[in-house]
């Protein structure tokens, strides 16, 4: 089993609001595209036992640089060793879209290293991402043309007009979200036992990618508790309704 350090801080790890004294750590997994700042309005609104802790992935933000992942099995093992590090203290997963699945396996491979039960994830919290097992049934857009791909992105209504108005923000973060897409699309849920944990689902009234009958199969990936919340709101409802949506997170948590 590998060791656990009281490591603070990593390139995979963010942590824009220091809470030594938390009892617990969220780690939080964005969407496709995504990176650690859309996360940072949540931290004077989550409880004060928890300690918001959002994932860097390569590509975005400070990893600018780095060459970002495209499939998405490659991912997953140097994600678990980069937390690794933090988990000292008691922990939850929370992602939303792509950040779900992201949860989810990140959770798996730490059960297959032996974290599991006290040494494991408390709680696995998912938005916005049909349940791992069921097919996409949507065609896959990571290869199209960049005119094409754009135009994806605006009927999906989560990415900023301001992105689509300067080309140049555009040109700078299209590899990223191209590459997110096509790790989101190489997926390939392979058969285990459920997890020992509780899940929480939340989803989006009116999201045709992840509505009730895709997320309520989210049970049958735990033996613990299952909970599933409905709110007003398409894809992105976590923005759209974010106060209702970080009371419920807030409650789950609590709970």
């Amino acid at each position: 089993m590998p060791p656990i350090s009281n490591q603070r801080s990593n390139q995979w790890v963010t942590n824009p609001k220091p809470n030594p004294n938390a009892q617990l750590r969220l780690f939080c997994f964005s969407y496709a595209g995504g990176g650690t700042t859309l996360f940072h309005s949540w931290k004077d609104a989550l409880p004060a036992t928890v300690e918001l802790r959002p994932i860097r992935l390569p590509g975005r933000e400070s990893r600018l640089s780095e060459k970002p992942f495209t499939r998405f099995a490659d991912l997953i093992e140097p994600l678990t060793q980069g937390i690794l590090p933090l988990l000292d203290r008691p922990f939850a997963f929370y992602g939303h879209s792509m950040g779900s699945l992201v949860a989810f396996e990140v959770a798996r491979r730490l059960r297959r290293l032996g974290l599991s039960g006290e040494r494991g994830p408390r709680h696995l919290l998912v938005s916005g991402c049909r349940a791992p097992h069921l097919p996409d049934p949507e065609p896959a857009v990571g290869h199209l043309s960049d005119a094409e791909f754009i135009s994806n992105l605006r009927r999906l209504n989560g990415t900023p007009q301001a992105v689509f108005d300067n080309p140049e923000i555009l040109e700078l973060l299209l590899p990223c979200i191209r590459a997110d897409f096509q790790a989101v699309e190489s997926y390939s849920f392979q058969e285990d036992a459920p997890l020992a944990i509780a899940i929480t689902a939340f989803a989006g009234s009116e999201d045709g990618k992840a509505d009730e009958p895709l997320m309520e199969p989210w049970s049958q990936h735990t033996t613990g508790n299952f909970a599933l919340h409905m709110l007003p709101g398409d894809h992105f409802f976590i923005h759209s309704q974010q106060a209702q949506f970080l009371h419920k997170l807030s409650a789950a948590l609590e709970g």
